[in-house]
């Protein structure tokens, strides 16, 4: 068998990696682990980049796809920018610097940026296989579910890796002594799941008819929790 090196041990792009990790420490909302500050939690962005480019290919492991030195940069590059790329933003005359991509805290909601990085993992698990790439979103799915590796954290504590493992479409396994840490992370990746893609069941979402919208991942529990709160 032929080892393929991955991307995280060739380069990654820190800074951008680094910069959206600091800010999402300074977050106190939109997320459930801001509910409970667990002392020792690892940045959802940085595991989140971590395990994406544990399980893809550096394009140097490609020779046939990508021959040369220049190519194999392009690639990377092409790469990075879906992990997070730094762009410059003027507001008001005054120009700042955000974060895009797969680590942004803001871009993480938008479906395409999780569905990019899903087929990005599966295009390699399949050139590994010889079989044919999915595209499709489900497809893609379906492939991960078969041929990813699970990914099991023995001392999940807030429950950071695990989470970000199944938001990449990953089999996610985690454990912990402290039962506080296990409580956390049970209802992270334990709960949601049992209601993913499916709509809220509060009466106020059924008489406006929301049935007939499309419920991505946990949004229709995340509905009914604001109902019920």
């Amino acid at each position: 068998m032929t080892y393929r090196k991955k991307l995280i041990e060739v380069a990654l792009p820190l800074e951008a990696i680094n910069k959206e990790s600091a800010r999402e420490k300074s977050i106190r909302h939109g997320h459930p682990s801001t509910l409970h500050l667990w002392w020792a939690r690892r940045p959802l962005a940085a595991c989140r980049a971590v395990l994406f480019a544990s399980l893809v290919d550096d394009p140097s492991s490609h020779p046939d796809k990508f021959p040369t030195e220049q190519e194999q940069e392009k690639e990377r590059q092409r790469l990075h920018d879906l992990i997070g790329r730094i762009e410059n933003v003027e507001t008001r005359g005054k120009s700042t610097q955000t974060v895009r991509g797969l680590v942004s805290w803001n871009d993480i909601t938008n479906t395409s940026v999780v569905e990019e990085a899903q087929r990005e993992i599966a295009r390699c698990l399949a050139w590994e296989k010889g079989d044919e790439p999915p595209t499709k979103p489900e497809k893609v799915t379906e492939y991960l579910s078969k041929h990813a590796p699970p990914i099991y954290d023995p001392f999940c504590g807030g429950g950071s890796i695990p989470l970000e493992a199944q938001r990449l479409g990953l089999e996610a396994h985690g454990s912990d002594i402290n039962p506080v840490a296990v409580l956390i992370t049970k209802a992270l990746i334990e709960i949601p799941p049992k209601f993913a893609n499916l709509p809220p069941v509060n009466p106020d979402s059924r008489k406006n008819s929301l049935k007939t919208k499309t419920w991505y991942g946990a949004q229709g529990l995340a509905e009914d929790v604001r109902y019920y709160i």
